[in-house]
């Protein structure tokens, strides 16, 4: 989502009036993007929860599929999630659907001959790193280095008392003084669905040893903030409530206003 809303708002400096449509998150639609689908039936990690959701993802890339066949865009981009994207390319290409692919797979350190499939399903590589791009020119896939949009997004050095200002923290409570850890489980179901309690008995572990602590968890949307209310109720059952604040979204200036952060891989 960040990926794609930075790339929306660039192709719209140079084609003001492009219309853009796919699978997008909320900062895309923030940008007039038309998702065919929510963003997050798209969100699984591991095996058991792409396995519990395979003929539903194999469902949708299908209706994508068919969609853009019979819709043909002026470009098709896949961003990153090769699994799924590389073979829509793949299919989109051959029906003449120029194709790029945003964030490239890491095949200079595993399963290398990879890149001969990205390269028959791709006419454009976007890397986020430039080693990368000089790996696909190695092998003669035409590539752009674009960089990674978050040293950009994020800066160098962050003023923490404005930051804390702008995401309202002295109207919930929180002092100048006070110590916060931000705290990132991940933005997807499953990733919360693992990671939420330990993150909070380790909240509660921290707090034993540093009274004054105070937690930040921005939520990317309404249904992981109430996944993460039942999690921190649950974790509270016959103990006092942790002095956790939940914040919509800016995960970003959460990060920026804490002394520290625990977050997911």
């Amino acid at each position: 989502d960040i990926l794609a809303s930075g790339l929306i708002s660039s192709i719209r400096k140079r084609y003001p009036n492009a219309l853009f449509e796919g699978i997008g998150g909320p900062l895309m639609l923030e940008q007039g993007f038309k998702t065919l689908f929510p963003m997050e039936r798209l969100s699984v990690m591991g095996l058991v929860e792409v396995l519990g959701r395979l003929f539903e993802l194999i469902g949708i890339r299908r209706q994508i599929k068919n969609h853009f066949l019979h819709n043909p865009p002026d470009l098709f981009i896949g961003i990153d999630a090769p699994d799924f994207t590389i073979g829509l390319e793949s299919k989109l290409k051959k029906a003449g659907i120029p194709t790029v692919h945003y964030v490239s797979p890491s095949v200079w350190a595993w399963r290398q001959k990879r890149i001969f499939k990205i390269g028959r399903a791709i006419n454009l590589m976007l890397t986020l790193f430039p080693f990368e791009a000089k790996f696909y020119q190695n092998n003669r896939i035409p590539v752009s280095f674009v960089g990674h949009p978050l040293a950009d997004i994020i800066p160098m050095h962050s003023d923490k008392a404005l930051v804390r200002e702008g995401l309202g923290l002295s109207l919930k409570g929180v002092r100048p003084e006070d110590r916060l850890l931000a705290i990132l489980p991940g933005s997807r179901s499953g990733e919360i669905h693992y990671l939420g309690a330990v993150f909070l008995q380790t909240a509660r572990w921290l707090l034993e040893r540093d009274a004054g602590l105070k937690f930040l968890v921005p939520c990317v949307n309404e249904a992981r903030k109430a996944q993460f209310e039942a999690l921190m109720l649950e974790e509270a059952q016959g103990k006092p409530a942790l002095p956790i604040l939940l914040i919509d979204g800016k995960s970003r200036d959460v990060m920026a206003a804490s002394d520290a952060i625990l977050l997911a891989s």
